[in-house]
């Protein structure tokens, strides 16, 4: 499951759901808070498959890190808030075209769970300018 970012960040694009830490909060606690915020479910557990730090040129200092987690089961009906809009996709459909332009180097090995870390240095039009990615 994919969700349609609607607002902010990334709008237009599909993605995984996720946000940023709270105080107080695991990097596990925000992931799972931000699926019930984001698309109404409760998962029961996760499984942290990557770690993904992005930043643009002439700003290299400004690095966004993201955790990237798994869940196979969950509780709850997925549903469409303001921030995200769900939709299920078939391996072979995950829609790369209208993603963030890392995702087709990343979600192969997340996808046959592999651990994986990377770094993806975007230009002023978010195209990838330079990356390194290796399973860990």
């Amino acid at each position: 499951m994919l969700g349609m970012k609607k607002r902010g960040f990334g709008m237009g694009n599909w993605n995984g759901f996720g946000g940023k830490v709270e105080a107080g909060e695991t990097i596990e606690e925000a992931a799972k808070r931000e699926l019930l915020e984001e698309v109404g479910i409760t998962v029961p557990s996760i499984q942290q498959l990557g770690v993904l730090d992005f930043c643009w040129r002439g700003k290299e200092q400004d690095i966004l890190e993201v955790n990237i987690f798994k869940a196979t089961d969950f509780s709850g009906q997925p549903s469409e808030t303001e921030e995200m809009k769900p939709q299920w996709f078939g391996v072979n459909e995950i829609p790369l075209e209208k993603m963030w332009p890392d995702d087709k180097y990343w979600i192969p090995l997340f996808l046959e769970n592999k651990q994986f870390k990377g770094k993806f240095v975007f230009d002023e039009s978010n195209n990838i300018a330079e990356y390194e990615l290796h399973e860990s």
